[in-house]
C-alpha cells in the first residue's frame, strides 16, 4: 500500500558539497517500507511540476524517512535550499520489486547515490560483504554508513586514491577468494551493474540489481521507464515492477 503524506523535513544537510542527505516525517511510509523502494517527492514551492524519485535509505520506529540524493538539476536543487520545519509533498513506499533479504552470504555493490537503498538492506542482512565503488576517494564516503552492519567493505576508486585502482568489478576476484558469496545485490550506473552481472553469471552466483530509470510518475501510468526482459521480451516498468530485477532480465 502506498501513501501519500506532508511530511516535515527534519534534516537536511551537505555530506559532501553535492551529495545532501535528508530526513522528514512521514510515519505511514516508514512503517511499512521494505529495503529496494523508493519516495517520490514533491516541493510544493518550487518550480518543478515532476516528483523526483529516491531511493530509501533509512526508517525508524519514530516515522522518520532518510534519503541520500545528488544535486544534478533544478529539483534537487531547489531541495538542497530547504530547511528544517519545511514541508515535502512525499508518495511511497513504491515499488513491488524489493531485494532479497533471505538468508546467505550477500555482497552489496553500488557506485554514486546507487549505494543509498543499499544501506536500508545492509540493515536487514546478517553482516553482509560490502563493495563500494567511487571516481575518487571522497566519493567513498558511504563506507560510514555500511560499517555497522558490514562484516567487510571493500572499496575501489577510478584513480586509485583509495582502495583498489580500477572500476568495481575488478574486484570482485579477491572478494570471491576471501567470501563465499551466495548472490549479490547491485545498484549503479548500468555500465557498473552488466559488468558486475556478468561476473556473477560466470561464478555461478545469483545477481539483482535496482534499476534507476527517471520515473515520471512513479505508479506505472506514464510508461517512461519501461525495459523488454532479456529472458522472453516482456516489457517490465520499473517503478512499479521493480526497481530491483533479476539481473539476468536485464543483462
Amino acid at each position: 500500500m502506498k501513501y501519500v503524506e506532508q511530511a516535515e523535513i527534519l534534516k537536511n544537510e551537505a555530506i559532501i558539497p553535492a551529495v545532501w542527505q535528508m530526513k522528514f516525517h512521514a510515519p505511514q511510509i516508514a512503517r511499512t517500507a521494505r529495503p529496494g523502494q523508493f519516495v517520490n517527492v514533491h516541493y510544493d514551492g518550487g518550480t518543478t511540476f515532476l516528483r523526483r524519485p529516491f531511493g530509501i535509505v533509512d526508517t525508524s520506529t519514530e516515522g522518520t524517512v532518510t534519503i541520500i540524493y545528488r544535486i544534478v538539476g533544478t529539483g534537487t536543487e531547489e531541495l538542497s535550499r530547504l530547511h528544517p520545519g519545511d514541508v515535502l509533498n512525499v508518495e511511497g513506499p513504491l515499488g513491488d520489486g524489493v531485494f532479497t533479504t533471505s538468508p546467505g552470504k550477500v555482497l552489496l555493490a553500488g557506485g554514486g547515490v546507487g549505494l543509498a537503498p543499499l544501506i536500508f538492506l545492509a540493515k536487514r542482512l546478517d553482516h553482509p560483504v560490502v563493495l563500494v565503488a567511487g571516481k575518487t576517494a571522497a566519493e567513498t564516503f558511504w563506507t560510514r554508513f555500511f560499517e555497522p552492519y558490514a562484516e567487510d567493505i571493500y572499496v575501489t576508486t577510478d584513480d586509485g586514491s583509495r582502495g583498489i585502482k580500477g572500476f568495481a568489478v575488478q574486484a570482485l576476484p579477491v572478494i570471491f577468494q576471501e567470501h563465499a558469496i551466495d548472490r549479490i545485490s547491485v545498484c549503479g550506473p548500468t555500465v557498473m551493474m552488466k559488468t558486475i552481472a556478468e561476473a556473477a553469471a560466470e561464478a555461478d552466483v545469483y545477481c539483482e540489481v535496482s534499476m534507476e530509470k527517471r520515473m515520471a510518475c512513479g505508479i506505472g501510468v506514464c510508461l517512461g521507464c519501461t525495459f523488454a526482459s532479456k529472458i522472453d521480451g516482456r516489457r517490465h516498468k520499473v517503478c512499479a515492477d521493480g526497481p530491483v530485477f533479476p539481473a539476468k532480465e536485464v543483462f
